[in-house]
């Protein structure tokens, strides 16, 4: 190339990049992983090409999972075998079980990565398991059929609710010891932390709520309900909740209603409902939260929402009765 066809390609390519005319950056690819509780099975989803690209099968009755800090072992509560199946996400293939204590349903892993922190619906209890001796640590009691379980940022203190005794109990992870409990409305099934930790959003299925709660105080300042046209109360079941890293908006399933909730987090008011498939269950966002994806257990599939642009995009077929979801990390 010439000296003068060098200046002018430079020249145009300054002026594309004062412009903005730039090629997008492709999106990130990330993989997503749905228990089907009937098919005992997992489901892999590509995040970039919205197609289930595997099925692996796991224990009895999968509800609960979630993933190491480096992608690598998938961790998935085998609730009807009374145990937490181990699986590599590079085979596919179980490569060892943990002790999980009766019926586990939903857990949290510590911001370390150990250790696991497990909710045993039918004996009222957390267990604590050091996921690498596969020991448990301990046993704590709670309240009738715990479900749901929060971490605080810092990883100081777990969340788990009762769905009987419609408590949000508070647990020091240093001393396993319940500090304060909290009544919300009934049938909690979901707590998440804020991500700067001062808050607490607890869902009520049968209370038709959520309440977020004032870590530091312990009280509930807000309880948010839902009203949609054509939808009767009873089919608003609040379940699953995420909310996003900047503390802007909650994202809220809401059961048999068929609708996600959109919530802005500083007013508490609803934004938008976006209708997903049937029965919505659990939430997770991509890790860059441009994607937040929804288990849908009757309709057995899964649904895509833009988060940026609030509208569901996929629709996607996975096994019989989806219903937890967790994205890799990376």
């Amino acid at each position: 190339m010439s000296r003068h066809r060098m200046r002018d390609a430079l020249a145009i390519g300054a002026v594309m990049l004062g412009l903005g005319v730039v090629a997008a950056a492709p999106a990130r690819a990330y993989t997503v992983y749905v228990t089907n509780e009937k098919g005992n099975s997992v489901s892999v989803i590509d995040s970039t090409t919205l197609q289930v690209t595997a099925t692996w099968p796991v224990g009895r009755r999968p509800r609960g999972v979630t993933i190491s800090h480096d992608g690598k072992q998938l961790f998935v509560c085998a609730s009807d075998d009374d145990r937490i199946d181990v699986v590599d996400t590079a085979t596919g293939k179980i490569t060892k079980s943990l002790r999980s204590g009766p019926d586990p349903e939903l857990f949290i892993l510590h911001p370390s990565g150990n250790p696991l922190y497990i909710a045993n619906e039918d004996d009222s209890q957390v267990t604590v398991l050091d996921v690498e001796k596969n020991r448990i640590v301990a046993e704590i009691p709670v309240g009738v059929e715990p479900e749901g379980m929060g971490l605080s940022p810092d990883g100081k203190v777990l969340v788990n609710t009762s769905e009987t005794t419609n408590m949000a109990h508070f647990i020091d992870t240093t001393t396993h010891q319940v500090i304060d409990n909290v009544l919300v409305d009934a049938r909690p099934r979901f707590a998440e932390f804020s991500a700067d930790g001062k808050w607490l959003w607890v869902s009520a299925e049968v209370g038709g709520t959520v309440s977020v709660i004032d870590v530091a105080a312990r009280k509930v300042v807000r309880k948010i309900s839902f009203k949609i046209p054509g939808v009767t109360d009873e089919q608003i079941q609040p379940v699953g909740v995420r909310l996003t890293r900047d503390g802007t908006r909650a994202f809220v399933a809401l059961g048999p209603a068929n609708r996600v909730a959109v919530i802005d987090a500083r007013t508490y008011e609803v934004e938008k409902y976006l209708p997903v498939g049937q029965r919505v269950w659990q939430l997770a966002f991509t890790p860059d939260q441009k994607q937040l994806f929804t288990t849908n257990g009757t309709s057995n599939d899964v649904s895509v929402i833009d988060v940026e642009n609030l509208k569901v995009v996929k629709s996607i077929p996975v096994g019989l009765l989806p219903w937890g979801v967790v994205v890799s990390p990376q």
